[in-house]
């Protein structure tokens, strides 16, 4: 299966401009920016929400979450807690490292005078 397809309209996404990356449950998947919306108007319920892994969202998500790491893992703050905590907070920023890697590289960053869809 390719990887720049769109799981919401299965159209390609042809540059990462129009790429947006989301997780829900240990799973990455990419959108266009309007079918993202889209997405987030159907989703009624919190467990079936869909979480922008790329963006600003993401970027200050994975530097607080890198932040929170160094602090539990080089403090003896909360002890071993704080260590599991430390370790848990690694989460989104490995799911931005895989987004990245997986769908990001893949694309080029801009595309200009493409054609509309």
């Amino acid at each position: 299966m390719e990887t720049n397809r769109c799981r919401y309209c299965y159209k390609e996404i042809r540059d990462r401009d129009e790429l947006v990356t989301a997780s829900n449950w240990f799973r990455v998947r990419p959108f266009h920016y309007r079918c993202f919306e889209l997405l987030e108007r159907d989703a009624k319920t919190i467990a079936g929400t869909w979480n922008p892994v790329n963006g600003r969202t993401g970027l200050v998500s994975v530097i607080l979450m890198l932040v929170l790491f160094i602090v539990m893992w080089t403090t003896d703050l909360l002890g071993g807690i704080g260590d599991l905590l430390g370790l848990l907070a690694l989460y989104p920023v490995v799911l931005r490292v895989f987004s990245f890697f997986v769908f990001e590289v893949r694309l080029p960053k801009y595309i200009e005078n493409k054609p509309r869809q």
